[in-house]
C-alpha cells in the first residue's frame, strides 16, 4: 500500500459536444470511435458515436428493467454491466447483435468495467476490483483499492491506461490511479475545477463519470 502522494492536475486540450440526456456510465475508445453505455431505467442505451461531432452512429436501447453501467470492448466484442440486475451482456460491435449474457457471482452489483487486452476488471461500487475471466465469466481473482490510510471504495467507472487502472470514485471529483497487481493507489487527478464548468453538476446526481483512453492519440 502507499500513500496518494501524486497529486495530478489537468489541462483541458479539446470539448465535444455530448447529448445530456445520456447519463454517462460507461465509456471507451475503439478504432477512434467512442462506444458509451448510459444508465437510469427506461432510459438505459448502449451507443457508438463520433465523438468530435456528437452524431449517435448507433444506439441500442436496453429493456426497461436494466440500468445500464460500466463498458469494455474486446475482441470485437461489447461487454456491458446492467447495475443491479446481476446481469450483463455480450454484443458484436459492429452489429451491436447481442452474443450472449453473464451473471454476477460475489461481486453483486455493476459498476465500472475495462479489460488488459485479456481480461475483464469490474467495479462493484466498494473497494473491490474483480477480474472476470472472459470464457466463463467467473471471478478469478480481485484486488482492493487502498492507501497507506485506508480503503478507497465506491469505485465507478474503470479505463486501463499503459498497465494501470484508472477509476471515477462516485460522487466524487478525483480519479484514482491504481495498480492492477496490488490495489496500491499510485496516485489521484483532482478534477476539482472542471465541476465550476458544468451547469448542472450536482455532488450526488451529475457527478463526473466516463473515462475513455484513445491510444491512437493518447
Amino acid at each position: 500500500m502507499v500513500a496518494m502522494n501524486l497529486k495530478y492536475i489537468y489541462k483541458i486540450i479539446n470539448e465535444y459536444p455530448h447529448d445530456i440526456t445520456s447519463y454517462t456510465q460507461g465509456l471507451e475508445f475503439y478504432n477512434d470511435t467512442l462506444f458509451e453505455s448510459t444508465g437510469q431505467l427506461k432510459e438505459s442505451k448502449l451507443r457508438k458515436l463520433d465523438y468530435k461531432t456528437g452524431t449517435v452512429l448507433k444506439d441500442l436501447k436496453l429493456a426497461d428493467e436494466y440500468f445500464g453501467e460500466g463498458l469494455t470492448i474486446l475482441n470485437n466484442k461489447v461487454y456491458q454491466l446492467t447495475w443491479q440486475k446481476g446481469t450483463g451482456f455480450v454484443y458484436d460491435v459492429n452489429t451491436f447483435e447481442k452474443l450472449s449474457n453473464f451473471r454476477y457471482g460475489n461481486s453483486k452489483e455493476g459498476w465500472g468495467l475495462c479489460n488488459d487486452g485479456t481480461s475483464l476488471y469490474k467495479s462493484d461500487g466498494t473497494e473491490n476490483i474483480w477480474t472476470l475471466n472472459t470464457s466463463t465469466f467467473t471471478e478469478d481473482n480481485k484486488i482492493q483499492a487502498y492507501t497507506n490510510t485506508g480503503k478507497i471504495g465506491r469505485l465507478n467507472e474503470l479505463e486501463w491506461v499503459n498497465g494501470k487502472i484508472y477509476s471515477n470514485i462516485y460522487e466524487n471529483t478525483g480519479i484514482a490511479i491504481i495498480n492492477p497487481e496490488n490495489g496500491a493507489t499510485e496516485g489521484v487527478i483532482d478534477f476539482t475545477p472542471i465541476t465550476k464548468l458544468i451547469s448542472n453538476y450536482s455532488s450526488n446526481d451529475n457527478v463526473l463519470n466516463g473515462i475513455a483512453y484513445n491510444p491512437e492519440t493518447e
